[in-house]
C-alpha cells in the first residue's frame, strides 16, 4: 500500500518552502523519524523526518522547487503495510465523514458570514525562545461566552512559566480545543471564535482537491488530539455527553500520558469501549495498531466480567466506610507521572551541569550579628516605602561589589571550552520555590542599582515567580546565582551550577551557635553557613577563597560598602 507523506504546518504564516536538498533518493528504505529533505522558509532552514519506515516511492518535487504545506511531499510504502491496510481504510473512511462535517462547518460559517460574522481559528503563538508545546492549566472563558479583544482566554504552562493568552479580537468563543491538563501545540489551533466581518478564506467547502481532503484529514486528526482528556478536569465536564454521537468529540476515555495511536485507531477502541491506556502497542515505539486493539477485545471482555464481580463487595464495603476501599491507595501500587513543564526543564539542565561542569566546592561560615544590626536599624525605612527588606539584597549588592575584583567569577566559558566570556554586568539571579517548580529569575545590571533598588525589584519578582507569571526577561541572561535554602529550613547545601554560568552559592539557615572570639572566649554568634560551587575548569579554588572572602567582609562588617556606593 502506498501512501502520500504530507507537508506538516512549519510555522506560523508558512504555507509554502522551498525544497533546498532531498536527504534520500527513490527506491531507498528510511527509518521512523529519519530527516527527508531540507527546506527553507521565509525564517528557517527546517528538516522534514519521515513518519514512518518504509520504502521512498517517488519524490514529488525537484530541488529549488516550491512545495505547498498540507500537500503531499512524497510518496512511500510503509513496512507495515499489509498490517495497517485496514487502519487506512478506516482512516480514509474518518477523512470522509470528517470532511463531511467540515463542510457542514463551512456552510454553517458561510451562513454567519452572510450576518456578517464567521468562526476563525485563534493559533497559538510563540511564547518563548525555544518553546514548542505547553500544558493548559485553566480556561478564563467557556464556550458560548462573549470576549473582548485582550482579554485574558487562558493560562498556560511552559517549562518556563505561566503565561496568559490573550484574545486578538472581540466575538463569542465557539469551541476549546484543548481540555485543561492537555498539551498544547504551539502554532496549532487553540480555541475557535465567531467573529464579525467577512469570511477571508477563498477555497469552497465542495473542493475535491488534495489540499481540501488534506485539511479535512487535520481537522480528525485534531479532534482526535484535542479531546483526549482527563474525565476528572473541568473541561470534560463542559462537554455535553449529546454531543458525542456524531462524532464530533471524543469520549473523554481517561489515558495517562502519551498514547501513540491513529485517529482510526483511536475510533476503533471506542468503539470497543477499549482505553488505550491498556493497549500495549506492537509498532514503532510503541504505536498502537488496529490489530492490537482488535487482540485485546476478547480478554477485555474477560476481565470486564471479572471486574464487575469484585466490584459489588467493593462497593459495599466502601458504603461501609472501610478504609481498605477501592478509594484508597492500594499497598504496593505505583503512581507514574510525566516530567513536564519546569520540572522537565530543571531536570535537563541540572543533567547538562553536571555532566558537562566539573564542580569543586569551598565551604565557609558567615557571621551574622553585624549584618542583622543593619536590617533591623534600615527595615523601617524600607517598609515606609512598602519594600520589605530581607537579607538577600545585601548578599546581591555585596556579591557585585565582589565581583569587580574578580570577574572571571561572572565569566562563562563556551560549549567547547575554548572561549572565556567575561560580562560587565552583573545579573545575579536568585532560586524562587514557586507554585510550578523552582526558578531562577535574575537582576540585570546590579552594580548600577541601590539596596532598595534590588529590594523593590527583588519583591516584584517574587510576587511574580511565585505567581508563575514572572517575565521571559528576568528568566534569561544570568550570570551568577545564589541559592537560599535557608528560607525554608536547610542548614547547608552543595548547589548544582545554573550552566553556562561559572559559579553558585548556597546559603543555609542562620544559627545561634557557640564560638571562640579573639581572646578565646566563647561567646553566642548567628552563624550561616556558605557553599560555593565553581567551574573548576575557569576557577581554581585559590581564587575562589579569595573571592568569598572579600564577599563576607562585605557583609561581616556592611559599612564596608559604603565606600563602594555609587
Amino acid at each position: 500500500m502506498t501512501i502520500e507523506f504530507i507537508l506538516p504546518d512549519i510555522g506560523e504564516g508558512i504555507v509554502e518552502c522551498e525544497l533546498l536538498e532531498w536527504l534520500v533518493s527513490e527506491g531507498e528504505h528510511i527509518e521512523e523519524d529519519q530527516p527527508v529533505a531540507e527546506v527553507m522558509t521565509d525564517k528557517a532552514t527546517v528538516q522534514i523526518p519521515a513518519m514512518h519506515a518504509g520504502v521512498v516511492n517517488k519524490l514529488h518535487y525537484a530541488v529549488g522547487d516550491i512545495a505547498k504545506v498540507h500537500a503531499p511531499l512524497f510518496s512511500m510504502t510503509p513496512d507495515d503495510a499489509d498490517a495497517n491496510s485496514d487502519t487506512h481504510e478506516d482512516a480514509q473512511a474518518e477523512v470522509k465523514d470528517n470532511a463531511s462535517e467540515t463542510a457542514t462547518a463551512n456552510d454553517s460559517a458561510s451562513s454567519g458570514a452572510s450576518n456578517g460574522k464567521h468562526i476563525e481559528d485563534f493559533i497559538l503563538p510563540d511564547i518563548g525562545e525555544g518553546i514548542v508545546e505547553c500544558e493548559i492549566v485553566k480556561w478564563n472563558v467557556a464556550e458560548g461566552d462573549e470576549i473582548e479583544e485582550d482579554q485574558a482566554v487562558v493560562e498556560v504552562m511552559t517549562d518556563k512559566a505561566v503565561v496568559e493568552i490573550p484574545a486578538k479580537n472581540a466575538g463569542t468563543v465557539h469551541r476549546l480545543y484543548y481540555a485543561q491538563g492537555d498539551i498544547a501545540k504551539v502554532h496549532s489551533a487553540l480555541f475557535a471564535l465567531e467573529v464579525a466581518g467577512e469570511v477571508t478564506t477563498t477555497s469552497g467547502t465542495n473542493d475535491d482537491s488534495p489540499s481540501a481532503n488534506n485539511n479535512a484529514s487535520s481537522v480528525a486528526s485534531q479532534s482526535s488530539v484535542n479531546t483526549q482528556t482527563n474525565g476528572s478536569s473541568q473541561q470534560s465536564a463542559q462537554v455535553a455527553p449529546s454531543k458525542f454521537s456524531d462524532g464530533e468529540y471524543e469520549p473523554p476515555i481517561t489515558i495517562e500520558g502519551k498514547v501513540l495511536a491513529s485517529p482510526a485507531v483511536r475510533r476503533v477502541a471506542r468503539e470497543k469501549n477499549i482505553d488505550l491506556s491498556t493497549v500495549e502497542g506492537s509498532g514503532k515505539k510503541g504505536r498502537i495498531l488496529k490489530s492490537d486493539v482488535l487482540n485485546l477485545q476478547h480478554s477485555n471482555v474477560d476481565t470486564s466480567s471479572q471486574n464487575s464481580r469484585s466490584s459489588a463487595p467493593s462497593s459495599s464495603t466502601a458504603e461501609k466506610g472501610d478504609l481498605n476501599s477501592t478509594s484508597t491507595v492500594l499497598k504496593g501500587s505505583v503512581r507514574t507521572e510525566k516530567v513536564r513543564g519546569i520540572q522537565a526543564a530543571m531536570a535537563k539542565q541540572m543533567s547538562a551541569s553536571v555532566y558537562t561542569i566539573p564542580h569543586f566546592t569551598v565551604s565557609d561560615e558567615l557571621v551574622m550579628d553585624n549584618l542583622m544590626s543593619l536590617r533591623k536599624l534600615l527595615k523601617p525605612e524600607f517598609e515606609a516605602k512598602n519594600v520589605k527588606l530581607s537579607f538577600m539584597p545585601f548578599f546581591v549588592k555585596a556579591m557585585s561589589l565582589a565581583l569587580n575584583e574578580f570577574p572571571v567569577i561572572n565569566s562563562q566559558l563556551n560549549e567547547d571550552a575554548t572561549e572565556i566570556s567575561y560580562f560587565a554586568d552583573h545579573n545575579i539571579g536568585f532560586a524562587v520555590d514557586s507554585k510550578i517548580g523552582l526558578l531562577v529569575p535574575n537582576i540585570k545590571r546590579v552594580q548600577d542599582l541601590s539596596l532598595l533598588e534590588i529590594a523593590v525589584q527583588m519583591q516584584n519578582i517574587i510576587e511574580q515567580a511565585r505567581a508563575g507569571r514572572v517575565a521571559g526577561e528576568h528568566l534569561k541572561g544570568g550570570t551568577i546565582s545564589i541559592s537560599n535554602i535557608g528560607a525554608i529550613g536547610g542548614i547547608t547545601a552543595t548547589p548544582v551550577i545554573n550552566k553556562p554560568e561559572a559559579a553558585i552559592v548556597a546559603l543555609g539557615k542562620t544559627q545561634k551557635l557557640p564560638r571562640f572570639d579573639d581572646e578565646g572566649n566563647v561567646s553566642a554568634q548567628n552563624i550561616m553557613a556558605v557553599n560555593w560551587s565553581g567551574d573548576h575548569r575557569i576557577i581554581d579554588g585559590a581564587t575562589m577563597v579569595r573571592f568569598n572572602n572579600l564577599w563576607m567582609s562585605y557583609l561581616t562588617q556592611p559599612e564596608k560598602m559604603l565606600m563602594h556606593l555609587k
